[in-house]
């Protein structure tokens, strides 16, 4: 039932059900069961049981503003509350008594007591009024607390426990968010799981709790928790979950569809969808469009054999501090429907994945889900990527690919869902991307996670007069009329960015053609047979592989950009495309560490070390000489090659500085 409705035909109705919804509630049941068995042709051997039809459950509706958790207060207890949220756990269902049948020992006499709905327990009657009509004889009366249970007899429902989150826009900076305890029963059980986001409609409650204090007393402890009498699954909830499918004409309406459809036609959508990308950050075009594919990602499979292909795009941004990384993932972290940003430090891998916890006042283990299973459907946005321990990093390994999270401890074998993309930033080791060192010096990432991600971006805070100014005044303009900045800085609003995002995710599944496929597993061959001629010249193997997991890769970002259209096949030109993208970053970032402007990497180091030794024999020690007049002496003098030059002078005094730290340290150890 919707409350607007309710509202429209009795207002004094409506305020009543608002103020006094456990009352009320009961009496919409009882209509309900009158009109289904006036409505219903019922068969004859249901004809005189009590209640041919079963339980019948009213589910409120409500389209009002929400209210946070963190505003709940005392004036709000025994009240409808609508809350916004995320599911971080479920219990298991519980059979809750409804009416329990309870005997006396003493004179066999049986009876029924009627239970409240929520949570906490009831205390049986201490005496027994005995047999009708012999009350006054002392010799029959029943001994004290003579009561016990006829667990047959007993009518029960189904009932669960839930742990609302408030939702990540609504907690004020600096603060925790807030939790609260929900109860669902009947129709409503095992229909929402971990990561889900919602608004409940519910019965704001307290219950007896306990205490690990000793000195205080139980009766005067209340918890509160929220007796759930409906709710609403989100939109970008809806698209991500299988069993929400049916809702998905809900979700949109025939305008939106319209609206959705024109907004895919558009001329360019692909270039302006991706200049739409964090249109403060200047240049990075390439990533913007990495974004795009990641945010709108692949279609998902499964095969015959019950196994599961992935769709979701993996992207990792490793480069230099200060060229905008972290700027990406806040962007990104807006623009998702679903989006949970973290920080790799300060992250475990309970953290991202799940955690068992007990619960204090059954002593039940029960999980509660992490940032991968919160981010069901969407993107987990991990910045310092570098800075977490490797142990961590190696749990999010099956997140990643298999995209489900196996649990095994304390008795509770189970598997999660966390079909969610993983956009990461990272540093080099060295804080800076050190050319002279091979990619795996510098990425200090084992092959197994590298594997993982489907785009490798490596950035560079190069020197260059002519960008630097560009940059600059960029940057400057940003800053000066910040305070007039609207969305018309960006060629799409923010809102329709993200209703479209998630209209493609739920209504299109493109796949690819034949003519695609084809040239795909040409172009294929040919990137393995570069990768391993640079491993040859090399003599060893490239820390960032290319294997089948790269062709997967390069599929689902075909797919993702024939999704921005609403494509149902991915064509050639998207598989150009795609092979462009992979090409600027996996694989840019793979020659990076063969070859350095023009050169071949071994060619360059030898060069490097003939000009240090050139130096070291033209400068004796103590003497002092000019950078530009060394530099040109080298190169016209002795022709080495001028970068070759610059980037010995750099390494040996990167060396002095070294050297000067460790002597340094030791000179304050002695004192």
């Amino acid at each position: 039932m919707d409350l607007g409705h309710i509202q429209a035909f009795d207002e004094h109705l409506a305020t009543q059900l608002m103020r006094r919804p456990a009352e009320i509630i009961p009496f919409f049941e009882n209509a309900a069961r009158q009109l289904a068995l006036q409505i219903c042709v019922l068969p004859e051997e249901t004809t005189g049981l009590r209640n041919p039809l079963g339980d019948l459950q009213v589910q409120l509706n409500s389209s009002t503003i929400p209210m946070a958790v963190r505003d709940l207060d005392a004036q709000h207890i025994g009240r409808l509350v609508r809350i916004p949220g995320i599911i971080v756990s479920a219990s298991t269902v519980t059979a809750r008594p409804t009416n329990v049948c309870i005997i006396c020992r003493g004179c066999r006499q049986e009876r029924f007591i009627s239970l409240s709905n929520g949570i906490g327990v009831s205390a049986l009657p201490r005496t027994c009024p005995g047999p009708a009509g012999e009350i006054d004889v002392p010799q029959q009366r029943c001994p004290l607390d003579p009561f016990s249970i006829v667990a047959e007899k007993c009518r029960c429902v189904d009932q669960q426990t839930l742990k609302l989150q408030e939702s990540p826009e609504m907690v004020p900076v600096g603060e925790l968010p807030r939790q609260v305890l929900l109860t669902v029963d009947r129709c409503l059980v095992n229909k929402v799981s971990p990561g889900t986001r919602l608004t409940i409609n519910g019965i704001y409650s307290i219950f007896q709790g306990t205490s690990t204090n000793k000195n205080v007393k139980a009766v005067a402890i209340r918890t509160p928790f929220i007796r759930v009498v409906g709710y609403q699954l989100d939109s970008e909830t809806v698209s991500s979950h299988s069993n929400a499918s049916r809702d998905r004409n809900v979700t949109f309406t025939e305008n939106d569809e319209r609206e959705m459809i024109a907004f895919s036609r558009q001329a360019d959508l692909y270039e302006r969808f991706s200049r739409s990308i964090a249109p403060s950050i200047f240049g990075n075009d390439d990533i913007k469009k990495a974004i795009c594919c990641l945010l709108f990602g692949g279609s998902r499979k499964m095969l015959p054999d019950r196994i599961r292909l992935r769709g979701d795009i993996n992207v990792l941004l490793l480069g230099d501090p200060g060229v905008a990384k972290s700027q990406f993932l806040k962007f990104v972290e807006k623009v998702s429907p679903i989006s949970v940003y973290t920080s790799g430090k300060g992250s475990s891998a309970a953290g991202l994945t799940a955690s068992v916890v007990r619960d204090p006042s059954s002593g039940e283990f029960y999980l509660e889900g992490g940032a991968m299973v919160l981010a069901d459907g969407g993107v987990v946005c991990i910045d310092e990527f570098d800075k977490m321990d490797n142990e961590d990093r190696v749990a999010i390994h099956e997140a990643m690919e298999q995209q489900t999270i196996s649990i095994a401890k304390a008795g509770i074998t189970t598997i999660l869902n966390s079909r969610t993309s993983v956009l990461a930033a990272a540093n080099p080791v060295f804080g800076r991307y050190d050319e002279l060192k091979t990619p795996g010096e510098n990425i200090d990432f084992s092959t197994t996670i590298l594997s993982r991600f489907d785009m490798i971006f490596v950035l560079r805070d190069e020197h260059n007069a002519q960008r630097d100014m560009t940059l600059a005044r960029h940057v400057l303009s940003v800053h000066m009329n910040a305070h007039s900045m609207d969305q018309g800085a960006s060629e799409f609003d923010l809102a329709v960015m993200k209703k479209f995002i998630s209209y493609c995710k739920s209504h299109c599944a493109p796949r690819l053609s034949g003519d695609a496929a084809d040239k795909l597993s040409n172009h294929y061959v040919s990137i393995r047979s570069q990768v391993h001629r640079m491993e040859q010249n090399m003599t060893e193997r490239s820390s960032i592989p290319i294997t089948i997991r790269q062709l997967e890769a390069i599929v689902r970002i075909a797919e993702s950009l024939a999704k921005m259209t609403l494509s149902p096949v991915a064509t050639e030109a998207h598989i150009d495309e795609a092979l462009r993208m992979f090409r600027v970053s996996t694989m840019q970032a793979v020659i990076s560490g063969h070859s350095l402007e023009g050169m071949a990497r071994p060619d360059l180091l030898k060069d490097v070390d003939r000009v240090e030794k050139a130096i070291r024999q033209r400068l004796p020690i103590g003497s002092s000489v000019s950078y530009r007049n060394l530099v040109t002496e080298m190169s016209s003098t002795r022709h080495f090659p001028e970068h070759a030059v610059v980037r010995a002078i750099d390494v040996m005094v990167q060396q002095e500085k070294l050297l000067f730290r460790s002597q340094r340290k030791v000179l304050i150890r002695q004192r």
